[in-house]
């Protein structure tokens, strides 16, 4: 194992997806002559009624955006990088993914929901295309050091999960919510549920862009959940986002999302306090 690979431990990730129109049209209207692109309207229009929200479920998509930011032992950032769809498609990016993965030794997986979406939706893509994981599909492991088990929190650590006592109570606001507690961006333009039309429109690096914000936010979250842990120290964790910020201020030059995501991180800190004082208190 050389140096690189033995310095990362982490990797912190987010995945961006559409759905497979095509496997729309064959599950929910078999035998009939209807274009791909209708049967994604209709089941889109159909979740909107039911759910308030056309997001597709995991089982219908494939992946089309995967930022990937490797992290060191000591929590410090190491890189981040997109897997593209226009580098070979799903099955390029789910291959580097899960090769990247053994090459560095298996790091923890950290992700916002990533047990709820992003790694069953690699799976699936596994799945579809024939590509072998055995160290994660580690059967033969006892349950509780099984990868997969949603409790190992050594393989997958899941930020929601987390922050919700694994379920016990909801997390509402997402990974949004997290990061503005902590004045950081959040969301800035655009969401998950707007990838889709993204897509259509042919707006692929809006969705790269995208998918890097929120692995940063990721991160700057994470590192709030290791100090609560007592993983990492107050100061410690204020150096590690000065050098995250140094980082990012290096390569916005040739990322001017990093650019876009700093006055963002900046307009956040700038936002004033919330007074808890009673207006009828006494001076």
């Amino acid at each position: 194992m050389n140096n690189e690979q033995e310095r990362i431990r982490f990797f912190i990730f987010d995945v961006e997806s559409i759905a497979d129109a095509s496997l729309i049209a064959q599950i929910r209207h078999p035998g009939e002559n209807i274009e791909p692109s209708e049967a994604l309207r209709l089941y889109r229009n159909e979740l909107i009624e039911k759910k308030g929200t056309d997001f597709i479920p995991y089982t219908f998509q494939l992946p089309i955006s995967l930022a990937l930011m490797k992290v060191r032992y000591d929590y410090s950032l190491n890189d981040l990088i997109v897997l593209k769809t226009e580098d070979g498609g799903p099955k390029q990016i789910c291959e580097r993914f899960w090769k990247g993965w053994a090459y560095y030794q298996n790091p923890t997986f950290v992700t916002f929901n990533g047990r709820g979406f992003d790694v069953p939706l690699l799976e699936l893509t596994a799945f579809r295309y024939g590509i072998s994981i055995p160290d994660w599909m580690n059967y033969g492991a006892k349950a509780y050091d099984q990868a997969r088990n949603r409790y190992n929190m050594e393989r997958h650590f899941d930020i929601n999960d987390f922050l919700s006592n694994n379920g016990a109570t909801h997390f509402t606001g997402g990974l949004n919510l997290a990061s503005k507690i902590l004045k950081k961006p959040g969301k800035i333009e655009t969401q998950g549920d707007m990838v889709q039309d993204m897509f259509d429109a042919g707006s692929l690096n809006e969705i790269h862009q995208y998918c890097r914000c929120d692995v940063l936010d990721t991160y700057f979250v994470f590192l709030r959940t290791m100090l609560i842990c007592g993983k990492i120290s107050l100061e410690q964790e204020t150096e590690l986002i000065n050098f995250a910020k140094n980082w990012l201020q290096e390569k916005a030059p040739e990322e001017p999302i990093y650019q876009t995501y700093l006055d963002a991180w900046a307009q956040q800190e700038a936002c004033p306090e919330t007074n808890f004082q009673s207006p009828n208190a006494p001076n």
